[in-house]
């Protein structure tokens, strides 16, 4: 690892804030492409010693891979900068539109950017899909724990925190009942390097994280709405294994159905906007909190309580990941050299990818058809479809938006501007 001023490594960490399209597959490599073969500040090696540890840990693993490498080469002023200016252009670019959705939602125009662009999503939503389950499918349990976690979900309508705890616990106990031979490695062999201010620095998010979930709750009370935004994603910031996708549906239902924040539609308008903007996906969470505190803030709908709203909802999402970094990433060599954890966090891993297919098929049904019918009976708890409320010009859409991804391999940033225009188009001729 080189040395590095701490000026050039904060322009370098606003370029890829800036660049930062394509969600966590591009932004990583977008990272490698930098970090390790543009500047050579850190070795291959080194670099994937860090992506590992980071695709442990709930939260975006993109922006925590950017944060540990800014802790490598600054310690804890590298880490927060590195962290924050990740976030910083997404965060901006959502708030404004956010801000143009309730401001103009409904002119013609900006509905059918929007009504184009939902198409566009569930062919992206569909293509990490299938990326992911062919990268972590292997062999036959993964495969199972996927499909079980896929039927928890959708047909019987399981928690997604008991669907993620119950494939980590299903992963530690078998590797501690069936261990695949080696010696764990034990605390005395690991070297940590614990850089100066590095445990004050996790303290000190840790403070401030609870201490706001009590504020809030000692303040204003467990039914306010801005109480309720910073319990909510402040649990999401400990589930949130395998990425964005892996938590949306579960954000989703939780924001239209129990809380009622939003609508199923708008769910898939702010996705859009995570898409169509640099940074972690999970910036679409910013946009539920928006429209929490636009419509629940107060007594009437503001923008003041609204943009209250999204920072809240960015403070206790992201606090989190700064934490995990500072208070995990010195003893990151324990935690790799811990076959059962390992294999827990395996075990997740495969079980993301029925969570994921959950997402998708539940956004797929909000989308295409206007109504659908509930069934909640022996323990069943599934969405059926009323055929006959098929939105056909946004399945026309959406079946070119497959199209243009699976077959003509097309950029995404193509593929979303070639939606959202034909979603004008059919908007204004209709």
């Amino acid at each position: 690892m080189i040395q590095v001023s701490l000026r050039e490594a904060t322009g370098v960490w606003w370029r890829i804030g800036l660049l930062s399209f394509g969600g966590p597959a591009g932004q990583i490599a977008l990272m490698h492409r930098i970090i390790v073969e543009e500047k050579a500040w850190l070795d291959e090696r080194r670099f994937l010693h860090a992506l590992n540890y980071c695709m442990l840990l709930p939260g975006p693993e993109a922006q925590q891979l950017a944060t540990y490498i800014g802790w490598l080469l600054h310690g804890v002023r590298g880490g927060l900068i590195a962290g924050l200016l990740f976030i910083l252009p997404g965060a901006v670019a959502i708030l404004g539109l956010s801000w143009l959705y309730v401001l103009l939602g409904e002119l013609t125009l900006v509905e059918g950017l929007f009504f184009g662009l939902k198409a566009a999503v569930l062919a992206i939503v569909a293509q990490a899909l299938i990326r992911i389950a062919a990268r972590t499918l292997k062999g036959i349990l993964k495969p199972l724990l996927a499909g079980a976690a896929f039927t928890a979900l959708f047909v019987f309508g399981l928690a997604f925190p008991l669907v993620v705890i119950g494939a980590g616990l299903i992963g530690f106990l078998g590797a501690r009942l069936f261990p695949a031979g080696g010696e764990e490695l034990h605390s005395a062999e690991m070297k940590v390097n614990l850089r100066p201010g590095t445990r004050t620095a996790a303290l000190v998010c840790m403070l401030l994280w609870v201490g706001t979930l009590l504020g809030m709750h000692g303040l204003l009370g467990s039914e306010n709405v801005f109480t309720q935004i910073a319990s909510f994603f402040s649990k999401m910031a400990l589930i949130t294994f395998g990425g964005a996708y892996a938590v949306l549906s579960y954000v989703a239902q939780q924001g239209v159905e129990h809380y009622q924040w939003l609508q199923p539609g708008e769910m898939l308008d702010g996705l859009a906007m995570a898409e169509t903007t640099p940074g972690p996906l999970i910036l679409v969470t910013q946009f539920v909190g928006f429209l929490a505190g636009f419509r629940e803030g107060l007594p009437q709908p503001s923008l003041l309580a609204a943009t209250a709203g999204a920072l809240l909802t960015l403070w206790v999402t992201f606090l989190p990941c700064f934490f995990w970094i500072f208070a995990g990433a010195p003893y990151v060599e324990k935690l790799r050299g811990h076959k059962a954890l390992s294999a827990a966090l395996s075990a997740i891993t495969a079980a993301v990818v029925g969570v994921i297919a959950n997402l998708a098929l539940w956004f797929a049904l909000n989308a295409l058809f206007a109504q659908q019918d509930r069934i909640t009976i022996y323990g069943l708890d599934l969405l059926i479809p009323r055929l006959a409320s098929i939105n056909v010009p946004l399945l026309g859409i959406t079946l070119i938006a497959f199209v243009l991804l699976f077959v003509k391999k097309i950029r995404m940033l193509t593929l979303l501007g070639a939606c959202a225009a034909m979603g004008v188009g059919w908007t204004l001729l209709a």
